[in-house]
């Protein structure tokens, strides 16, 4: 379990002084209403994927195929803004591994380069599994029939034997059947699998072609019942925003909670200064298609977007309404003139770290050993992530807050037990 970061201890409950212009309800209303806005777009996004996808497998080529990856990695943009609901959110904590759970062991699913990726391992004996190539396997003490593949043969896959890197469903688990894996280490390029690997009959490369579709098309359709489950949660009347907006004082801990969690354990921590401190590509968060560079931007994004009260949704409309920071700033305009400008700077710091990938200094570069300018760009986010967590914690104490635990990561924590 990763140690956590605990914020500024005060008793009492939250916001328990005198009365404020602004309501705690309604901050907590605009909450649910952009966390409905974010699942419903990545929903939207998904079904779009879905219909690229459709068309990769029925006329596989290089233009399909590269159509499902471009509409892959639309897919992210939204979704990413959402990950700040995940902790202090107990319904999408529970839920989000069968979406977005990394890094995964993709032999799980289908082949990979022996001589890079290994055999089994004691940890994880179903690591080379292969479930494309083997239409009949066993979990534990029980045989599976995967003759045809459906999302019941993935559910059944997902995290089998209680291990964490059996990820078979979800973006990541889409991203390896678009991408295949990328064998070029600290070197740039993303992963090459060929549009063939989608060709049935004559001309199907990696074998069992029609297989790999009907993965691909479960994983996809999966993915999209998933998204459904909790754009629904969040609409009116969904469970997810009965859980935050039945008692507002709950609904404002949740929100700092996804703040500062996602900022300084899971970003900063998990997701970056750990690769670094690696030099691991594997350790990126979308390592096949070489786009963990918006994945942690659009992250960031997403935590200035709780703060702020705002969303901006993939058709330019706005969601937004009072916010956290109004709150803030009526008990301590220090500490929420403060905070916007750090969450303004780590934004920055992304959009450079973003903007150097985009234009060819490759995640993976950046990540390794003795490239100064890669550990520049990446350790200026990390810092300017944990600068503004700091005053995540203000915010707690300035609302009169109890105690809220934040994610950690040994990384930022306890750098030597990364390497025991």
């Amino acid at each position: 379990m990763k140690p956590t970061l605990t914020a500024i201890l005060m008793t009492g409950t939250l916001l328990a002084g005198p009365a404020l212009a602004v309501e705690q309800a309604d901050v907590v209303r605009t909450y649910a209403d952009i966390a409905a806005a974010g699942y419903t777009d990545s929903l939207t996004s998904a079904q779009t994927l879905r219909t690229a996808i459709d068309a990769l497998i029925a006329t596989p080529s290089e233009e399909t195929l590269q159509a499902a990856r471009d509409a892959w990695i639309t897919a992210r943009v939204p979704y990413q803004q959402t990950e700040a609901y995940r902790f202090g959110n107990a319904i999408v904590d529970d839920w989000e591994g069968m979406v977005n759970a990394w890094p995964l062991d993709e032999g799980l699913i289908d082949y990979v380069d022996d001589a890079l990726y290994g055999g089994p391992s004691e940890e994880n004996p179903l690591s080379t599994l292969n479930v494309i190539a083997n239409p009949g396997f066993r979990i534990g003490a029980t045989d599976v029939d995967a003759t045809t593949i459906t999302a019941d043969t993935i559910r059944t896959l997902h995290e089998a034997d209680g291990i964490e890197a059996n990820v078979a469903s979800g973006y990541h688990a889409i991203e390896f059947l678009l991408w295949g894996q990328d064998l070029n280490g600290t070197e740039p390029g993303a992963g090459a699998r060929p549009y063939t690997d989608y060709v049935q009959g004559e001309g199907c490369t990696g074998g069992n072609c029609d297989r790999r579709g009907q993965y691909l098309t479960a994983a996809t359709e999966l993915l999209i019942s998933d998204l459904q489950d909790m754009a629904d949660s969040w609409a009116e009347g969904g469970a997810a925003r009965a859980a935050v907006t039945e008692d507002p004082a709950k609904g404002i801990t949740a929100m700092l909670t996804g703040m500062g969690s996602l900022s300084y354990g899971e970003l900063a921590g998990e997701r970056m200064k750990l690769g670094l401190m690696l030099n691991d590509p594997e350790e990126e968060h979308d390592c096949f298609s070489d786009n963990t560079q918006n994945s942690h931007y659009y992250d960031g994004l997403g935590i200035r977007n709780v703060y702020l009260g705002s969303y901006t949704r993939p058709d330019g409309s706005v969601v937004e309404g009072p916010s956290l920071s109004d709150l803030v700033a009526e008990v301590d305009p220090a500490v929420d003139s403060q905070l916007k400008a750090e969450l303004d700077d780590s934004v920055a710091k992304l959009a450079a770290l973003k903007a150097a990938a985009d234009g060819g200094f490759a995640y993976d570069q950046m990540l390794a050993p003795g490239n100064a300018e890669g550990e520049a760009l990446i350790m200026d986010a990390v810092n300017a992530l944990v600068t503004q967590t700091a005053s995540i914690q203000r915010a707690v104490g300035a609302l009169d807050g109890a105690e809220i635990a934040f994610e950690g990561s040994d990384s930022l924590d306890n750098p030597d037990a990364v390497f025991q």
